[in-house]
């Protein structure tokens, strides 16, 4: 299984905007094949950071899922609210129960 988690910094006024099209991204993103889950949640202690857990069932997977133009066009739209790259970090995980 793998395992992504991300999390971007929005610029002040535009989380509204942000969690919108984070959460059309992310039903999108859970219809696609091999996506065991896909959620965006808000920062309590930092509202203006959003961060994004997903699990997949394999790389390959993972790899169609960022090849994906809806994908790619929403990272376009992202960046363009964001203080600075969205973080991201990738784990090849292994369920243990």
């Amino acid at each position: 299984m793998i395992i992504v988690l991300g999390s971007v910094m929005v610029k002040d006024g535009r989380i509204d905007e942000a969690l919108k099209i984070s959460q059309q991204h992310v039903n999108r993103s859970r219809n696609e094949p091999g996506c065991i889950a896909h959620g965006v949640h808000l920062d309590f202690e930092n509202p203006q950071r959003l961060v994004f857990v997903e699990k997949w069932s394999d790389q390959v997977s993972l790899s169609q899922h960022f090849k994906e133009p809806t994908s790619i066009a929403f990272v376009k739209e992202i960046k363009e609210i964001v203080t600075h790259s969205p973080e991201i970090t990738i784990y090849d995980a292994i369920q243990l129960k």
